[in-house]
């Protein structure tokens, strides 16, 4: 991992557990679409890939406009628990305030809306670690992460051969290697090891520790 300067993380699953905020917000939206309601257990497939796609699926549609009103009723809610109804992985701050001492670069990359997500950030104290906040935009653009890698490798000018991305889900790993970047998948997320394996990530981690000494020694 020498060759490595730069680190994309995701945000959802990877940095902090967003489980109760956005199931609830899920079971709100499709409460007021008049929807099944499932659990919250039974959400958390939703966590990590874009919301446009759950909302497909939950409401068994191809209809935009139905999906677009499901999601604007989800951010109703959502705006103002983004950050209540979230929780820091313990022991995050410590490696990321090590990974940067290492004078390694952190961008974050996630598919959530960067105004939530730079929200989230401040909230918890994690956006001092962060030379740049990525994220998609409300109108979809960079839904995807393989749109979003692009997007944030091409306005930093990344090389490909010195630039990792970190994150849980399958979507993460498929972005990566999209655009010619290897991955490392963690486990303590919402992802499963067989759901990174399937998708190719090129290591697999089961705490952010890991993560940490892959980069820097203790």
């Amino acid at each position: 991992m020498k060759k490595i300067k730069h680190l994309l993380l995701d945000l959802d699953g990877t940095l902090t557990d967003p489980k109760e905020g956005i199931t609830k917000s899920i079971q709100y939206a499709l409460a007021c679409m008049c929807a099944p309601i499932p659990s919250m257990d039974e959400l958390e497939w939703c966590i990590g890939p874009p919301l446009i796609d759950s909302f497909h699926i939950l409401l068994d549609t191809e209809d935009r406009a139905m999906v677009n009103r499901a999601i604007d009723f989800y951010r109703e809610r959502y705006v103002d628990r983004c950050t209540i109804e979230n929780l820091p992985y313990e022991g995050i701050h410590d490696t990321l305030a090590r990974l940067k001492g290492a004078n390694l670069q952190l961008y974050l990359a996630t598919s959530k809306p960067w105004a939530y997500a730079s929200k989230i950030l401040e909230y918890f104290n994690l956006k001092e670690y962060f030379t740049a906040v990525h994220g998609s935009e409300l109108d979809g653009t960079r839904d995807y992460k393989k749109d979003l890698i692009a997007y944030v490798m091409q306005t930093h000018q990344l090389p490909p051969h010195q630039t990792i991305m970190i994150g849980d889900r399958a979507h993460d790993v498929v972005g990566a290697k999209h655009n010619k970047v290897k991955c490392i998948g963690v486990t303590y997320g919402y992802g499963s090891r067989e759901e990174l394996q399937k998708a190719g990530a090129d290591i697999i981690c089961n705490h952010h520790k890991e993560v940490r000494y892959l980069f820097i020694d203790g």
